[in-house]
């Protein structure tokens, strides 16, 4: 063995061991996140479910209680599991802050001051319309589907509603609107990394109006209603989309 080669072995030892010193100091960091988030949402979980849980549900069987409906279950368990479902989403919402602030100290570190900006920026935009979405489904469309189904049963059976079904029914309405509404952030986010351009996406309008559709159908309830209501402002999103692309610039590559 050569006196170079000697030499090498030191230093590839210490680059291994410095390699496993900052794997372990990352799943470390991991695990610190995990726990601080998981502690989070449990005790946002008991509260809400101790303290909030009979406000939460009055106002979920709202528009259908309006209509003078009664809510019942089918299963002795049905009730309690409902209640904890719907707390369980709850005390996610509640502990969010904490889960985000603790994932954007895990994430910080590893991005420039520049990309620290811009994610900061993206991550509340796209909060702010995933809100967004959610408050346009309850207050805008829900009411109308409900309705709708309502009145096509009208006359031909009597409304049994099954509590556990309302309410996947409900949350399975609404995130799909919240997802839906990022449309605009994806867009600029493929524009930036010059995956897509405002040329590209303005010359495939037709087949993107198809797209949307197509994914409405698949997000939605299977009913023309919640499609149209979600397909509709999902297209308004992507010509917003479009002009968002018509002012960013790809990112330059080295």
């Amino acid at each position: 063995m050569s006196a170079q080669e000697k030499l090498k072995e030191p230093e590839e030892q210490g680059t291994i061991q410095e390699k496993r010193s900052s794997l372990l100091s990352h799943l470390l960091a991991l695990r610190k996140v995990v726990i601080i988030s998981a502690v989070a949402v449990i005790a946002a979980f008991l509260v809400v479910f101790y303290f909030g849980i009979d406000a939460l549900m009055n106002w979920i069987i709202g528009p259908i209680s309006a209509r003078g409906i009664e809510i019942i279950y089918t299963a002795m368990s049905e009730a309690l599991m409902t209640k904890f479902k719907v707390a369980h989403i709850a005390a996610v919402i509640v502990a969010s802050p904490v889960v985000i602030w603790q994932a954007w100290g895990f994430i910080k570190p590893a991005l420039y001051p520049q990309e620290q900006k811009a994610f900061r920026i993206l991550f509340f935009l796209a909060l702010l319309l995933f809100l967004l979405g959610v408050m346009f489904c309850y207050f805008a469309v829900y009411t109308l589907a409900v309705d709708f189904f309502l009145i096509q049963g009208d006359g031909l059976a009597t409304p049994m509603l099954s509590i556990d079904k309302y309410v996947n029914f409900l949350f399975g309405f609404i995130v799909p609107f919240g997802v839906a509404f990022q449309l605009p952030v994806f867009l600029y986010l493929t524009t930036r990394m010059g995956w897509t351009n405002y040329k590209m996406l303005s010359t495939k309008r037709k087949y993107v109006l198809l797209g949307i559709f197509v994914v409405a159908a698949i997000l939605t309830p299977p009913d023309v209603v919640s499609q149209v209501a979600l397909g509709v402002p999902l297209y308004v999103l992507f010509e917003i989309g479009v002009q968002v692309a018509r002012l960013t610039k790809p990112r330059e590559r080295a």
